[in-house]
This record gives structure tokens, C-alpha cells and sequence, in this order.
């Protein structure tokens, strides 16, 4: 045998082992969890669309049973919220829809605010929707979070509540109320990112105000008592 030949079939051994090895190697790989999707619908079963149902029957959307199985009355559940939410209505419990419900990790949610933002505005929504419903109680406080995104307002949760003339209960005997357990589940579910008052950032009591701005400003939706409004 040449020198030449044996250097060709050296090459093809070395080129085969290459290719085995590869081989091996791509079907050895183990993807990480994330690459799989974990969105709730129909048929799933497990923890998460027990907490779904948990929060939905909480909100009033949700009348069935907590199995933790997502069935035809918990789809309707979500896409009723969903729509009242201004999500895409498709039934889906997907990464938005329960940042909305509020069931996303406190690590990755609550990271931008301190306990002390949290408990604020607490003490605002106590102040403000004490005898609303909690759905009204989120909304007030999402009002709050939307001025802290919104370029008119201050940016940060304190400036925008104790700015001047921004809330009456500040300056009012209301403010000795100390915010309470609901409030405070309700402060959580605002950051979180639910807003039930679909990006208002002012609400009132018809019945109460008579300043003729607020009356003026377009109405977004009405929960309870308030309008909130853009």
C-alpha cells in the first residue's frame, strides 16, 4: 500500500469518527425547560390552573370547581377576563394573561418597587376604595402605577401620591386608615400588572365631584362607584 493511500484512508477513518461523535453528541443534548412552552388552555392540568381558578373565582369570573382542570368553564372564565382586560380573548391563559391575574413570581414583578412603594399604596387604595370591590381596588391602584409610567406625572409611586392636589384623602382624615390585607393583596396585584382600569389615569365619583376637567376627560370603563378615565 502507498504512503498515499494510507493517508486517504486516514482521512476517511478520522472523517467517520468525526461524524459518530457529532451524532452522539446532538441526540445526548437536554434542552432547558425554557425552550418549552407552559402556557394553561384547555386539557391542562396541574398547580397553575388550580391558582388560575383560585384568582378567577376570587375576581368573580370563575364559578366551577378548584380541580385544576382547565375545562370549557374555565376557558370562559379567562377569555370573559381577558376581554375585560383588553387581552387577545382567546382563552389561552398565556405569560400576559397571568401577569394580569397576578399569579406571575414576585422576583420578576415586584423587583422595581419597595416594600415600602408597596405598602403606600396600600394606604392609598385603603384611603381611596375603602367599600369598593377588590376588582375597583386594583383599578385604583393601577391609576397610580399608570401616572409612574405616564410623562405628566411624577415617576416614582410617592411623588405621583402626595403630589399637590393629586388626592384628597392625603390631606383628609382618611388617610389615618391603615392599610389593610385586601389592600395590600390589591397594591401586589396592580404591580404584578393587572389593570382592570384599562390604562386610566384619573378616576372619580360622579356623585362626589364636580370639577368640571374630570368631568370631561373620556371614560374608559366604570367599576363601582368610579369612572376612570384617560
Amino acid at each position: 500500500m502507498t504512503n498515499k493511500n494510507k493517508a486517504f484512508r486516514l482521512i476517511i477513518f478520522l472523517l467517520t469518527a468525526v461524524i459518530m461523535i457529532s451524532a452522539v453528541c446532538y441526540n445526548s443534548v437536554s434542552y432547558p425547560e425554557s425552550y418549552v412552552s407552559t402556557l394553561s388552555k384547555l386539557g391542562s392540568r396541574g398547580e397553575e390552573v388550580r391558582q388560575i381558578q383560585k384568582k378567577l373565582k376570587e375576581l368573580g369570573y370563575y364559578k366551577g370547581s378548584i380541580d385544576g382542570i382547565y375545562g370549557t368553564s374555565t376557558k370562559k372564565a379567562v377569555t370573559a377576563f381577558q376581554k375585560n382586560c383588553g387581552l387577545t380573548a382567546d382563552g389561552i391563559a398565556g405569560a400576559k394573561t397571568l401577569k394580569f391575574l397576578g399569579l406571575t413570581s414576585a422576583s420578576s414583578s415586584d423587583s422595581a418597587y419597595t416594600s415600602s412603594d408597596v405598602r403606600l399604596l396600600a394606604k392609598l387604595i385603603a384611603a381611596e376604595a375603602r367599600g369598593e370591590s377588590y376588582k375597583g381596588q386594583v383599578a385604583v391602584g393601577a391609576v397610580v402605577l399608570n401616572r409612574v409610567e405616564h410623562a405628566s406625572f411624577p415617576d416614582s409611586i410617592s411623588g405621583v401620591i402626595y403630589q399637590k392636589g393629586a388626592f384628597s384623602c392625603v390631606n383628609d382624615s382618611n388617610w389615618n386608615v391603615s392599610p389593610t390585607s385586601e389592600s395590600l393583596k390589591a397594591a401586589r396585584d396592580c404591580i404584578n400588572g393587572w389593570d382592570p382600569s384599562g390604562g386610566a389615569i384619573y378616576y372619580y365619583n360622579p356623585a362626589k365631584t364636580t370639577n368640571a376637567f374630570m368631568h370631561s376627560r373620556p371614560v374608559i370603563t366604570v367599576i363601582g362607584r368610579h369612572r376612570f378615565c384617560s
